[in-house]
C-alpha cells in the first residue's frame, strides 16, 4: 500500500469510495435516511476537490486503486478519514491517520461517527462531547474527539 498526496484526478474515485463506505460500513449505526443525508447519490465534485485541496489530503492506493483517503486542516481539524469496506482492519485507516497527524502541530480534533469512534479511541483520541449535526435537514449523532500532543 502506498500513501500519497491527493490530486484533482482522484476526486471521482474518492467520492465513490466515500459514498460506498458510508452506505455499507455505517449502515449498522445510522438509518438509510441518515446515510442518504450524509452521503447523497450526487455530490459536487468541484466542491469536494476544492475542499480536499484546501487541506493536507492523502489517498491510500493498493494495486492502482484508492482504498482510503483522509484530510486535515492546518488548525488540526481532521475532516475526513474513510476506508473502503473491503480494506477495513488492514492498517489502511491507521496509516492515513498517522500521515495526517504528522502533517500538523498541536492538538488534533475530529467529528467521529458512531461507527468510527472505536477506531479513533484506539488511535488515542478522547471524546470531548456527543453532538447532533444536521445534514440536509436530517439529524445525525457524532462525537467531537481530540488528541493532544506532544506524543
Amino acid at each position: 500500500m502506498e500513501i500519497r498526496n491527493y490530486t484533482s484526478s482522484d476526486v471521482d474515485e474518492v467520492i465513490k469510495l466515500f459514498y460506498d463506505t458510508v452506505h455499507t460500513v455505517n449502515a449498522s449505526d445510522y438509518t438509510s435516511e441518515q446515510l442518504d443525508a450524509w452521503a447523497p447519490k450526487h455530490m459536487d465534485a468541484a466542491a469536494w476537490d476544492a475542499s480536499l485541496k484546501g487541506h493536507h489530503a492523502v489517498v491510500a492506493v493498493e494495486h492502482g486503486k484508492i482504498v482510503g483517503f483522509g484530510d486535515i486542516a492546518a488548525d488540526g481539524y481532521l475532516d475526513r478519514l474513510y476506508v473502503h469496506a473491503d480494506h477495513l482492519g488492514r492498517g489502511v485507516g491507521t496509516a492515513i491517520c498517522r500521515e495526517l497527524e504528522n502533517a500538523v502541530h498541536g492538538n488534533i480534533f475530529t467529528h467521529a461517527s458512531v461507527t468510527a469512534r472505536p477506531f479513533f479511541e484506539k488511535m488515542g483520541y478522547v471524546v470531548v462531547n456527543e453532538q447532533l449535526v444536521m445534514r440536509r435537514g436530517i439529524s445525525l449523532k457524532n462525537y467531537v474527539m481530540k488528541k493532544g500532543y506532544p506524543r
